[in-house]
């Protein structure tokens, strides 16, 4: 078994417990080796309610490398403001099936100092 199974495997047992609402919904996080991206989705209505990367420009911009940790800071920052610009207060936590460690850790430090609940 190869690591991405393995990782789908973890990645399915967190998904069986952790279920997103309306009032409440889900943080995902997903890190690849160049960039790390976040999405807010509610799974009773099935949509994204938002996300953010360092793909974007605003992000980007002001960063030396978009791979570590102040990438991964920055983006947990903006997650939480982009959560606050649209009434969520409140997420769970999907690490993925990725350890909670490093730039996944980071960035959800980021989002609690930013005023994101979890």
């Amino acid at each position: 078994m190869d690591r991405a199974e393995k990782r789908k495997l973890r990645q399915g047992r967190v998904r069986r417990k952790v279920r997103g609402t309306d009032q409440r919904p889900r943080l995902s996080v997903f890190r690849s080796l160049h960039h790390i991206y976040v999405q807010v989705i509610s799974d009773e209505s099935g949509r994204t309610l938002a996300s953010a990367s360092t793909t974007l420009k605003e992000i980007g911009a002001d960063l030396t490398s978009r791979r570590g940790m102040g990438a991964a800071k920055a983006v947990g920052q903006a997650i939480a403001s982009r959560c606050r610009e649209r009434g969520i207060g409140e997420v769970i936590f999907d690490r993925n099936g990725f350890l909670y460690h490093g730039r996944v850790k980071a960035l959800a430090e980021a989002a609690r100092e930013a005023g994101l609940k979890f």
